[in-house]
């Protein structure tokens, strides 16, 4: 079994906010940044998904598009842009975990119940084996719940059959 981290939409956008912050944001990166050394230091391919909108802070060039400057990618590493929350939809994804003959997911990124949430069902449905790392993703407060609620109801909504839940302390890459 091969296998590659993905890591969705860590982008500068996702801490610019001045009236909003991400739950657990410097701990939430310090682990994907931890995850990607691991991946790294093992020879994992790591992919990284770029969402693009045409405004707002995700148009493709401006400074708040770019991948965060704290786990900035390297020569190599793949960057598949995507302008859905599915990371596969329309995007090269899946014609690249083919060619990297991956069958395994570790998924990490922003935001939980956006693109994270459809991009760990999608590779489900694709019949790929993934694992949510439960502690190395993350979202915005909404209107009725906090961001830490919105990761342990989908880290339990997603542990339930669609991937296995690990802390990135439990992640190994061989």
């Amino acid at each position: 079994m091969s296998t590659a981290l993905l890591i969705i939409d860590v982008q500068e956008a996702m801490f610019a906010y001045p009236d909003m912050k991400l739950y657990d944001e410097e701990g939430v990166l310090e682990r994907i940044s931890s995850l990607l050394d691991k991946a790294r230091l093992a020879g994992v391919p790591v992919i990284y998904i770029q969402h693009t909108e045409e405004e707002g802070g995700f148009v493709k060039g401006i400074p708040t598009w770019e991948i965060s400057s704290r786990i900035a990618p390297q020569a190599g590493e793949k960057v598949i842009e995507k302008t859905t929350p599915d990371s596969f939809h329309l995007t090269g994804l899946q014609e690249e975990l083919e060619r990297l003959g991956v069958t395994e997911l570790v998924i990490c990124g922003m935001q939980t119940d956006y693109c994270v949430n459809a991009t760990s069902r999608r590779a489900h449905s694709l019949g790929y084996s993934s694992v949510l790392v439960k502690d190395a993703h993350s979202t915005f407060d909404d209107n009725h719940l906090t961001g830490e609620e919105i990761v342990k109801q989908h880290n339990d909504a997603l542990g339930s059959g669609i991937a296995a839940l690990r802390s990135e302390q439990e992640v190994t890459f061989r």
